[in-house]
């Protein structure tokens, strides 16, 4: 595992954000770790059908575009007589929460409740030359920008608060109006000290990692190979958190997704013509919602002191970085796999490829009743209804 004073492959230097080492710990601790294996082998060792494994996993996921002038985002924000915040900016609401979370910026920069500010759908004439709202870089980059707008405001908007204390804002706004004071700003910004040399491998690739660590407990079914999540435990460092709800969730529906990429959502294409036979929800099987763990616990790292990052309020992006955690169901999987062999004296090296179906997962037990089903090589004849890519 990396230590703090490791550098990457990429030569970036992880320094004192380096979180994982710390988070692994508190998850092994926090979670039990010692005593659910325990409570797992000997589980194992009593059922004969059923068994259960238990995985622990890191990662790590460098937030940044690839692409140097990617990284900017742009955001105008209009101050009306009636004290209310119109606020414009280059991300697209998907259900990540990014507007909310915009909003949250502009209210806490111009010293304003929530409920005064107003967000507008994003459109290229008010918000040009956006960025992609993607890489779980949005709200760094348009996060910023609003906050740039929106201090430039509040800088200008000071002096008739100074002048007029008693007055809500709304009476301060129109003041300012009627005195000729602008109240639109534009704001940009660029992501600082970025740019890499990929012919060197020299310079700043990521501005910063989010990571995390997750616990993955699952029951195996050795007759059908379907499987249950029994309990996950997720650790997740995002900073300062601009919306714990929302990073929550955002942690919750990525493990989600990624449980799916390694479990249940499989390619299979015609050996005749190359076409994809796994499409449409009745052969291509996302995460549904028995495939949630029973037992789901999500916690955010909290920060210890001052903060390295030059983020927006010292906060980390969140939306793809927690995907890779939903594969430690997967390994998981194949630790209750390597059960089952242990169980029928299987010494064979185990290779289970992802995604784990329940067909993969029967088959990789490899017992009794699996070694009836072999057909001999020799005796094979025909194409093989689909292949598996």
């Amino acid at each position: 595992m990396y230590e703090s004073a490791d550098v990457t492959p990429f030569s970036q230097p992880l320094g004192a954000d380096w979180n994982v080492p710390r988070m692994w710990d508190q998850l092994h601790a926090s979670a039990d770790f010692a005593a659910r294996r325990r409570a797992c082998d000997e589980y194992n060792a009593r059922t004969r059908f059923r068994k259960r494994g238990l995985a622990m996993l890191p990662t790590k996921f460098g937030i940044s575009f690839g692409v140097k002038h990617l990284n900017q985002g742009m955001a105008l924000v209009h101050v009306y007589m009636d004290g209310s915040v119109l606020v414009a900016h280059g991300g697209t609401e998907m259900g990540l929460g990014l507007h909310t979370k915009m909003a949250q910026i502009a209210a806490e920069t111009l010293q304003l409740p929530l409920s005064a500010i107003f967000i507008s759908e994003t459109a290229t004439n008010t918000a040009a030359n956006t960025s992609p709202t993607a890489a779980s870089a949005s709200s760094d980059l348009n996060g910023f920008a609003v906050h740039n707008a929106c201090a430039a405001l509040a800088r200008r908007l000071q002096p008739y608060r100074d002048e007029h204390p008693d007055l809500p804002f709304a009476k301060v706004a129109k003041i300012a109006y009627l005195d000729r004071c602008q109240l639109t700003e534009a704001g940009h910004y660029a992501t600082p000290d970025i740019g890499f040399d990929w012919q060197k491998n020299q310079g700043l690739l990521y501005f910063y990692f989010t990571q995390g660590v997750a616990l993955a407990e699952v029951e195996l079914d050795l007759l059908t190979g379907a499987h249950t999540t029994r309990r996950v435990d997720v650790l997740m460092d995002v900073g300062r958190s601009l919306n714990k709800a929302i990073d929550i969730g955002q942690i919750e529906g990525a493990f989600a997704q990624g449980q799916g990429w390694t479990t249940t959502e499989e390619y299979l294409y015609s050996p005749r013509d190359g076409r994809l036979l796994t499409q449409g929800p009745g052969n291509y099987k996302i995460p549904s919602a028995l495939d949630i763990p029973r037992d789901f616990r999500v916690e955010l790292l909290e920060p210890r002191g001052p903060s390295p990052l030059k983020t927006i309020f010292s906060s980390k992006g969140i939306g793809e970085p927690p995907l890779f955690l939903g594969s430690s169901v997967f390994f998981a999987l194949r630790d209750a796999v390597m059960a089952a062999r242990r169980q029928h004296g299987v010494t064979a090296p185990l290779h289970i490829e992802c995604p784990a179906t329940p067909e993969s997962l029967r088959l990789a037990c490899e017992d009794e009743i699996v070694e009836l089903t072999r057909i001999p090589h020799e005796q094979r004849q025909g194409t093989p209804f689909a292949v598996r890519i």
